[in-house]
């Protein structure tokens, strides 16, 4: 994956709904809102420590439900492959355009396309 901040905010869009309010709170601040420690725990009038436990426990809690279920993993695999699909379409349309202009062709790549869309959204 990406990176550490990546992977967190893919986490927590998968399993956020299992963490406390609490946790939900803290984690959100620190990574999508990018405040420091520092920052929420001034806010929240708790330790720099404190705030760290709070996000260090909700990584641990939604790791955990991440290597029991695999998820995430099968969800970022799949768009994986609907990209290599998609570009296979595009491939197949260019190269009818230049070489064939088959109708056909160019429908059944667009009902390609079409339905790995589909299944992004």
């Amino acid at each position: 994956m990406k990176n550490q901040t990546y992977r967190m905010t893919m986490l927590f869009d998968f399993y956020g709904e299992v963490l406390t309010q609490r946790q939900k709170e803290f984690f959100d601040l620190y990574y999508n809102e990018d405040l420091s420690l520092g920052e929420i725990a001034e806010n929240y009038g708790i330790s720099r420590q404190g705030v760290r436990d709070v996000i260090v426990r909700a990584e641990g809690v939604m790791q955990e439900i991440e290597d029991k279920t695999g998820l995430l993993r099968r969800f970022m695999q799949m768009q994986d492959k609907l990209d290599a699909i998609t570009q296979a379409a595009r491939d197949i349309q260019t190269i009818n355009y230049r070489q064939h202009e088959n109708p056909e062709l160019d429908r059944l790549a667009q009902v390609i396309l079409t339905n790995a869309d589909a299944l992004k959204e």
